[in-house]
């Protein structure tokens, strides 16, 4: 902080990360909220060099918002997801996303309100794989006590926080005994010294099934690695897509805000059709994080009321609207409460 203002580090990514990123920038200089953006590019064919300075950029500005970058099967075996080494290299361990019903969007369950807490470093996404002999894979899921215990304690210092009543862990400790089984005790002490809530247990598949029938029974879940990269898919389609969600993923030391979903559809890209609200949701968390509340209640506030609007919906909820619609939309709807 400098000056009264807020150095951020933003990284725009691959796909509509970089329209999307130009509009933030767009709405805060409208809003004249106090941060300055430290661009750093990064894309899925950047060069190690690229990614070694947005990572040396984070960690001196702290906090970071961030666009996908790409990942897919097409990529070779060399390729290591860059999201996941972002959140390896910064200890960013809790990943953390708000699902809850938005107004004015169709969905077929209503009053959905739940907090997805996700071990963000270890389990099945610790980037270790090998070829034993030919024809073989080997991939090694990690999971540590201490990791389970710190995402454990996160899940419910953030529950008592938030005011709720339950925390569910999800699993499959029916299944590995050790590895998820070790993360459900973990759960356990640390529920220990929480009276006021309640520990509940479900397995990952029936868990997937409840989300989609009877999604309003969950308050909080916290889970590790791959199940909460499911759960939260699950989860954003309930209640709306990914266009919707923010998400956002903490450390000790580093926080960086993203989308819950990572957009990558290339025909929306470059087309004036990408919906802005879960990127603008997720700048406001930030604005939030960083004690900016009052220009973070202006724009949450915005954004909500172009929700009202169902004349600006973009495709992907329904609607023939455009990405500067909503963005105009936002920016008016600011001056006039201004």
């Amino acid at each position: 902080m400098y000056g009264g203002r807020h150095t951020v580090t933003m990284i725009p990514g691959d796909g509509i990360g970089p329209e999307l990123m130009l509009h933030v920038k767009t709405v805060f200089r409208h809003a004249c909220v106090p941060v300055d953006f430290e661009e750093v590019w990064v894309t899925s064919t950047s060069p190690e060099e690229d990614f070694n300075n947005a990572i040396l950029a984070v960690r001196r500005n702290r906090v970071a918002l961030k666009g996908n970058i790409k990942t897919d099967h097409t990529l070779p075996p060399c390729h290591k997801s860059l999201n996941n080494m972002f959140r390896h290299a910064l200890d960013l361990y809790a990943n953390v996303t708000h699902f809850k019903s938005l107004p004015n969007v169709e969905t077929r369950h209503k009053d959905i309100d739940i907090l997805v807490v996700r071990e963000n470093t270890e389990g099945e996404y610790s980037n270790l794989e090998h070829e034993s002999v030919k024809g073989v894979i080997e991939s090694l899921k990690i999971v540590t006590k201490a990791r389970s215990l710190r995402i454990a304690e996160y899940a419910f210092q953030l529950a008592r926080k938030m005011g709720r009543k339950k925390v569910m862990a999800v699993h499959k400790a029916n299944i590995m005994k050790l590895g998820d089984g070790l993360f459900l005790q973990c759960c356990r002490e640390v529920a220990a010294h929480y009276p006021e809530l309640t520990l509940d247990s479900m397995i990952v598949d029936n868990a997937t099934m409840q989300l989609v029938s009877r999604p309003q029974q969950f308050d909080v879940m916290v889970m590790p690695n791959l199940y909460g990269n499911v759960v939260t898919s699950i989860c954003t389609g309930l209640i709306g897509g990914p266009g919707l969600v923010p998400g956002a993923n903490y450390g000790q030391l580093y926080a960086v805000f993203e989308t819950a979903f990572r957009q990558m559809d290339k025909k929306v890209a470059h087309e004036n059709m990408a919906n802005p609200t879960a990127m603008l949701l997720a700048s406001c968390i930030m604005l939030d994080y960083l004690k900016l509340h009052s220009h973070a209640a202006s724009i949450r506030a915005a954004v909500m009321a172009s929700l009202d609007n169902k004349n600006i919906h973009t495709p992907d909820i329904g609607g023939q609207g455009t990405t500067l619609d909503i963005i105009h939309y936002i920016m008016e709807h600011i001056n006039s409460v201004s």
